[in-house]
């Protein structure tokens, strides 16, 4: 081996060293920093974490968007609602600090395993919340699921193949095979470097609150795990919608959809004015604010949400 090729080989792996070492850091103080605030179901699968509010009221369950955590809810939604709602909160599979066996599971399976929770604890036919990315999980439930809910609440989902992707997550899909690679190397330093400016353009036009990261729980998406499973579904949402989308004359659940006429993320019309007109009875509601209505606007959202 010549001097130079030696010297390439000892730089690259002090470099991968610093990388991992950054990733392992940040994780466990993201862990440290957002803990987990409830218990656990097991499911088929996955080892989900959820937070029960209690309450003799009607049930709502609540899935999160991509990158996203239960605190999204728990930030300011939760309070809003109060009453004596019981609100079953739950990390998706494989975000926050639910766990899966195996590969992130796509869309579908995602549905299945909420499903499979609704029914280990014991919840005779909530109301499913969804936001963002959870909007298309939602949808895939009522599709293949629909006798465990009494109907869809989805705000600023995501109910359509994106025929571009948003700039703000251009870097966060690499090929399938440099996935996990990439989640230990580059993932967390690219994350930290750009976290502020791409929270803003998720929130925009509404600002981030500075508490974000952990009463919101956005630190989470320093970890590996967020970094891999946000790459594999950005690319998987696409592939389930296609299939999707042509079912969506056959639900009969109620259906409501809630958007920011702002939003920056994703285009109100085409992924709410026109799912709404496919799902017959369906329901589309426009309010000012941006995605993270349930964060920026929970009193709105709460009294949009005490009409389902």
């Amino acid at each position: 081996m010549n001097d130079r090729l030696r010297k390439t080989l000892t730089t690259t792996a002090l470099i991968g060293g610093v990388l991992v070492g950054w990733t392992a850091i940040a994780a466990a103080t993201a862990d440290a920093m957002v803990p987990p605030d409830g218990d656990f179901v097991d499911v088929p699968g996955a080892r989900l974490h959820y937070v029960d509010t209690g309450g003799t009221g009607p049930t709502l369950v609540m899935i999160h968007g991509l990158y996203g955590q239960l605190r999204n809810f728990s930030y300011a939604l939760t309070q809003a609602i109060g009453g004596d709602h019981r609100m079953i909160l739950i990390d998706r599979p494989g975000w926050g600090h639910s766990t899966v066996e195996g590969t992130p599971p796509p869309i579908e399976t995602q549905a299945r395993m909420i499903a499979d929770a609704i029914d280990a604890l014991g919840l005779d036919r909530p109301l499913l919340v969804s936001h963002s990315m959870g909007g298309a999980v939602a949808l895939a439930l009522a599709l293949n699921h629909a006798s465990k809910v009494r109907g869809l609440a989805l705000i600023a989902p995501l109910t359509r193949p994106v025929q571009a992707m948003p700039p703000v997550f251009r870097g966060k899909v690499p090929p399938a095979p440099l996935r996990g690679l990439a989640a230990w190397t580059i993932g967390t330093p690219l994350t930290t470097l750009t976290g502020m400016a791409v929270a803003n353009q998720i929130f925009a036009p509404d600002p981030v609150p500075a508490d974000f990261g952990t009463r919101g729980g956005g630190l989470l998406t320093l970890r590996p795990s967020a970094y891999e499973a946000g790459a594999f579904e950005i690319g998987d949402a696409n592939r389930a919608l296609t299939s999707m989308v042509p079912r969506y004359a056959d639900i009969t659940l109620p259906v409501a959809i809630l958007y920011g006429a702002d939003d920056h993320l994703l285009d109100p019309a085409a992924q709410g004015a026109d799912t709404a007109q496919a799902i017959p009875g369906a329901q589309l509601t426009l309010m000012p604010g941006g995605h993270m209505l349930p964060v920026t606007h929970p009193r709105e959202t709460a009294a949009w949400l005490a009409a389902r």
